[in-house]
């Protein structure tokens, strides 16, 4: 699993250029307001032959009672939870305030891992502005400008420092199968969990936020072995306030990035909302297979018919349009044992390999069926396949015009390539590079 690296600070300092700079390109949206950065951004960084998953919070200030200024210092204590290593960064031009010394206390509380970095630290003359900083308790501080790209190789060094050798816990944990249970607060994923278990394993409240622990459950089902990790609803921190329900990523990126395959639980009682979007999203960029648990069909849910709410969720969740939806009840059993075919079809199908010959068949069936549009008034032309890996299955695809294969185009591609080999509840990866 990648560690988590959260850049927290007050709004201002410099986290979001800093969070590009980190990162190598720009990501983030930089903007010389406090508060810009609303919500938490991430990204995959591999870098230096080290491999880590880095955090950019909204801004944090001890005494927000604005609405918006109060939930961006809650994500950043969400972050703080979370994080493996903190990248603290403070702003050297204008020295100390009331929130830094706050900011500080907090991590200290927490017993984490923290870099002290001073950024805005645009010229060596300026360094003595850091001595100040001494007195937040550092033995080591980290002067840099995020901006001009001074000082960053330092911190890249620090971070590397603070990084836990690589795992190999997939070998440790044997042949068995790693699903995540997702979802926002109180639409029962413990429950469910317990219904499969046949005990009480997690403990289940309706008070949203009740499961305050990673709990990893090994289990069996016939010969097969499985290891439930429960997200608890992505908040499972007793300090995170309840309101903070849309910054629930951050959990969600520790859980799913371990999984093979996670399951969405959806509330049948609701529609489906951005956060399940949000987290649906992130199952996807992390090339996880999927299926989509509807829990409480019991209850009564906000359409009629499991084919209407299926719509919805198709409407909404587009992008996992491959994932099967299942209806379910923790209460009553009712769908739970349909779970485990889906999770077995899925690892199946994400273990797949198609031979080259047969694919590049397929391609020249799929181009002559529908061929690509035209780039720049010229004809775009496929002229080799190969699958590269699995987990997700990913191709190569060799092309005169790379940019030149639209979003369109390279979905209808997807969606031939399911119809002929499968894929059943796995994201596919299309890379179309230069001939």
């Amino acid at each position: 699993m990648r560690p988590l690296i959260a850049i927290v600070g007050r709004p201002n300092v410099g986290k979001s250029t800093l969070f590009n700079r980190l990162v190598g390109f720009r990501k983030a949206i930089v903007e010389s307001l406090p508060g810009v950065t609303r919500d938490l951004n991430y990204a995959d960084v591999d870098r230096f032959g080290r491999s880590f998953t880095l955090i950019d919070t909204g801004g944090f200030e001890s005494v927000a009672q604005d609405g918006l200024l109060s939930q961006m210092a809650e994500q950043c204590r969400l972050a703080v939870e979370e994080a493996d290593v903190i990248i603290f960064l403070l702003d050297g031009k204008e020295g100390l305030n009331p929130s830094d010394h706050e900011l500080a206390s907090l991590l200290r509380q927490r017993e984490k891992k923290v870099i002290y970095a001073i950024n805005k630290i645009d010229d060596p003359a300026h360094e003595e502005r850091i001595f100040e900083f001494y007195s937040l308790g550092s033995e080591a501080l980290y002067p840099l400008s995020a901006q001009h790209n001074h000082g960053i190789q330092q911190l890249f060094e620090a971070i590397i420092s603070f990084l836990p050798a690589p795992s190999y816990e997939e070998e440790e944990a044997g042949r068995a199968v790693r699903i995540a249970v997702v979802g926002r607060p109180n639409v029962g994923k413990s429950s469910l969990i317990n219904r499969i278990l046949g005990y009480e394993r997690v403990i289940v409240h309706e008070t949203p936020g009740t499961t305050r622990d990673a709990i990893d459950t090994p289990f069996s089902v016939g010969e097969r072995s499985y290891i439930f990790i429960d997200t608890a609803g992505m908040r499972r921190k007793s300090r995170i306030s309840l309101r903070l329900e849309k910054y629930s990523v951050v959990e969600a990126i520790k859980s799913i990035e371990r999984a093979d395959v996670a399951l969405l639980i959806l509330d049948a009682q609701e529609e489906v909302s951005e956060q399940d979007a949000r987290i649906g999203g992130l199952i996807y960029d992390k090339g996880k297979g999927s299926i989509i648990v509807v829990n409480k069909w019991d209850l009564g849910g906000t359409n009629n018919t499991t084919t209407s709410y299926t719509q919805g969720v198709r409407e909404h969740l587009w992008f996992l349009d491959y994932a099967p939806v299942i209806f379910t009840s923790a209460v009553t059993g009712a769908g739970v044992d349909r779970i485990f075919e889906m999770v077995q079809q899925v690892m199946t199908e994400r273990d797949k390999r198609i031979p080259t010959p047969q694919l590049n068949r397929w391609l020249q069936e799929a181009t002559e069926s529908h061929s690509p549009p035209l780039f720049r008034k010229k004809s775009v032309k496929l002229s080799y396949m190969t699958q590269v890996s699995t987990h997700p299955p990913t191709f190569i695809l060799f092309t005169n015009y790379p940019a030149g294969v639209r979003f369109s185009y390279r979905r209808y591609l997807s969606n031939r390539l399911r119809e002929e080999f499968g894929f059943f509840g796995n994201p596919i990866r299309l890379v179309f590079k230069r001939k």
